[in-house]
């Protein structure tokens, strides 16, 4: 049994910490504020921006750093990614030795513009603020005194985000002409690459974390149409569309993932879209 730390302990960190649990582990969860952690998981309340917060970490054998930022700036990214990965590494540094520390990253550290398609070799050149100080995050924990694995995950979706879904069901329309290419991964898989990934005897240092599939937009929110029974979605060109900086368009390869043996439970926006609209149907 090993003893565990989820370092920003939200949607993603529960599942995990959910599924840890199950398969025997001892699981501590950290968030600034712990009311949504239950048992079996154990809330830790600090805050990775105060190291004071910091300073009576249970020893363990493993951290998720799994921090979302505070806000949408430059600063916010900075506190979470770069310094609140300084801070969670000394504190652990001083409660005892970790065999690995997680760190979920993001493709938007890639910049690429023209649909190419990158793996963990591909460069990693991000246009906006976001993705340069995830980069320096990655840095600084590698850096770091401990073994790590970077997890570069794609947009998550599942239960509770529901914003894609919204866009099509108020007929917003889709970025077309070139194809804007889309990566995601269910937050089912998150937790579940996450957990395998830390079973692994010797895992790589960096997975990018993204289904089967990396789909266009137009042809994600034109299924989502058809399922939902509504209009299609209206194809605009891409240069007459508000295209964020921080987007990017590239196409994810997983291969590196599912060489290690890891199975998706939603291999493509299908089977994971289809799971999160069943939900919905049946609340």
């Amino acid at each position: 049994m090993a003893r565990i730390l989820i370092f920003g302990c939200g949607d993603v960190g529960i599942a995990l910490g959910r599924l840890l649990a199950a398969d025997g582990h001892h699981v501590y969860g950290l968030r600034r504020e712990a009311g949504a952690i239950t048992a079996p998981l154990i809330p830790l309340v600090g805050d990775v921006a105060k190291p004071d917060t910091l300073e009576s970490l249970p020893c363990v054998d493993y951290a998720f750093y799994l921090v979302a930022a505070t806000g949408y700036s430059d600063a916010a990214y900075r506190a979470a990614y770069i310094e609140g990965v300084s801070n969670a590494m000394a504190a652990l540094g001083q409660s005892g030795d970790v065999q690995r520390f997680f760190f979920a990253s993001s493709t938007s550290v890639y910049g690429q513009w023209d649909g190419a398609w990158v793996d963990e070799t591909a460069p990693a050149e991000p246009d906006g603020f976001a993705g340069r100080r995830l980069l320096e995050g990655e840095r600084t924990l590698t850096n770091g005194f401990f073994p790590a694995t970077v997890v570069r995950f794609g947009g998550i979706y599942g239960p509770g985000r529901r914003r894609l879904i919204e866009r099509v069901r108020s007929g917003k329309p889709c970025i077309d002409d070139p194809p804007q290419y889309t990566n995601r991964i269910h937050r089912d898989d998150c937790a579940g690459a996450l957990r395998h990934l830390m079973g692994l005897k010797a895992p790589e240092s960096l997975y990018l974390g993204v289904d089967c599939e990396p789909a266009a937009e137009c042809q994600v929110m034109t299924w989502l149409a058809h399922t939902l029974g509504v209009a299609p979605p209206q194809r605009v060109p891409a240069k007459t569309a508000e295209v964020s900086p921080q987007r990017g368009n590239k196409r994810c390869r997983n291969a590196r993932l599912q060489a290690s043996a890891y199975r998706f439970k939603y291999p493509t926006f299908r089977e994971g879209y289809r799971a999160v609209l069943e939900r919905c149907d049946t609340q």
